[in-house]
């Protein structure tokens, strides 16, 4: 396995919120696989930098592309580039220790945020800005941020949704955490929490249990009032923005909302579309979440337009032929595309998995001029001296845990690689 940051676990370890680490428990299936004698990590090799895919042809019979969705979609409205507008994976990968994103600076002295978007991301972000300093104390969360999230002055958090309840892709169990949070009170609007006549008869052919419940439980926040807790969080449906203002320094004021209606597309979905009227948000920063896209990996074709490697199954085509290209797989979102969740893996990568054993039952192989494990490494010793095995690995995450312990965490995250590099040195 070659990872581009020292550390494993990627979305497990920099994209779970802080305060889901029931969640995080995943990781003993894979130390499972990982502490077989045929098991071998690289951690800080980039693959594109240290080396190439040709680089690995060399070396292994198979390979397979699990790179993710790297990067954000973005909103493409007016306004969008303003200061104090940023995109979700930059805020979830600073809270979380990630080393991209450990420097990012983020303004928390200010009253108002929009999240736009209601997907588990987003909501992860409101929860994490509503969360109060004691709850946070006891999480993974990166300490600095702890201390920036401790001293916020948001009063007011705003989740948009382009669509309606009745098709809000979060949880029963998120929502109604939402409603039952210490530090925050949450409201919505009467008129948008009841459904449009193409939700209710959607709904009602569906006999969907758990969609009816999330509906029904949108709908008995709108009864609620306000407790006195410090902040609030108000959902919205059926708004889009479509612009972003701010002041002469350049910095987000506030955001144009316009009103949408469903409409039923031809695949029977359905899909929001703009009708009016317009409505003025003051809020001082937004945080957009309205998807993830993947990115190109050198000497592998990639489809632009879907964000995704073409593949067939999880073996990579020709994108002009179609025909599958010898040896090569993917797996995750740079296959599919930003959709799903952790538990959304475990049979995509099933698939994969089963077209690469069918390819070595029929010979269908890469022919590799030096696949030998002790060559592999040595190749990787030239190029990156300073690569993280696995028992690297694992006195790093002992160090983080003792760290955590001292604290009544369940660890204290290294955010930075030469920190990593450090301690593994004894510095």
């Amino acid at each position: 396995m070659y990872d581009r940051l020292p550390v494993p676990y990627g979305l497990v370890r920099f994209g779970v919120a802080p305060d889901r680490e029931t969640i995080k428990n995943v990781t003993r299936v894979f130390e499972k696989t990982a502490i077989h004698p045929n098991f071998r990590f690289f951690g800080n090799v980039e693959v594109g930098t240290h080396v190439t895919i040709n680089d690995l042809r060399l070396h292994y019979h198979q390979i397979c592309c699990a790179t993710g969705a790297q990067t954000d979609r973005r909103m493409g409205i007016p306004g969008e580039d303003l200061e104090r507008s940023s995109a979700a994976i930059q805020f979830v990968g600073w809270y979380n220790g990630h080393p991209d994103y450990r420097d990012s600076e983020f303004d928390l002295s200010l009253g108002r945020v929009a999240i736009v978007g209601v997907g588990n991301v987003a909501v992860d972000v409101a929860r994490i800005l509503c969360r109060t300093p004691e709850e946070l104390a006891s999480t993974d969360i990166a300490e600095y941020a702890a201390d920036a999230l401790a001293r916020s002055n948001i009063k007011e958090v705003y989740l948009l949704s382009r669509r309606g309840p009745g098709q809000a892709a979060f949880t029963n169990a998120e929502i109604q955490q939402l409603g039952e949070l210490p530090g925050a009170d949450i409201a919505v609007l009467p008129e948008e929490v009841q459904l449009d006549p193409l939700s209710q008869a959607a709904l009602e052919e569906s006999q969907d249990r758990d969609r009816l419940t999330k509906v029904e439980i949108l709908q008995s926040f709108a009864s609620r009032t306000r407790n006195g807790k410090p902040k609030r969080l108000t959902l919205r449906f059926l708004v889009s923005p479509v612009e972003l203002y701010g002041s002469n320094s350049g910095q987000v004021t506030g955001m144009r909302l316009v009103r949408n209606e469903l409409y039923a597309s031809r695949d029977g979905s359905l899909r929001p579309e703009p009708t009016g009227p317009f409505e003025e948000l003051p809020v001082d920063m937004v945080i957009r979440s309205v998807g993830h896209r993947g990115v190109a990996l050198p000497g592998l074709p990639f489809d632009e337009r879907r964000g995704i490697v073409p593949n067939n199954n999880g073996r990579v085509c020709d994108p002009e032929t179609g025909k599958p290209l010898r040896g090569f797989y993917v797996v995750g979102w740079i296959k599919r595309g930003a959709t799903g969740v952790i538990g959304t893996n475990k049979p995509d990568a099933g698939e994969t998995v089963g077209c690469m054993l069918e390819d070595v039952t029929a010979g269908l192989l890469l022919t590799p001029a030096r696949p030998d494990p002790v060559m592999a490494e040595e190749c990787i010793r030239r190029v990156q001296p300073d690569f993280v095995s696995w028992a690297d690995w694992q006195r790093v995450q002992g160090l983080e845990e003792v760290r955590g312990k001292e604290q009544g965490r369940p660890r204290v995250k290294f955010t930075a690689v030469e920190e990593i590099l450090a301690a593994l040195k004894g510095d």
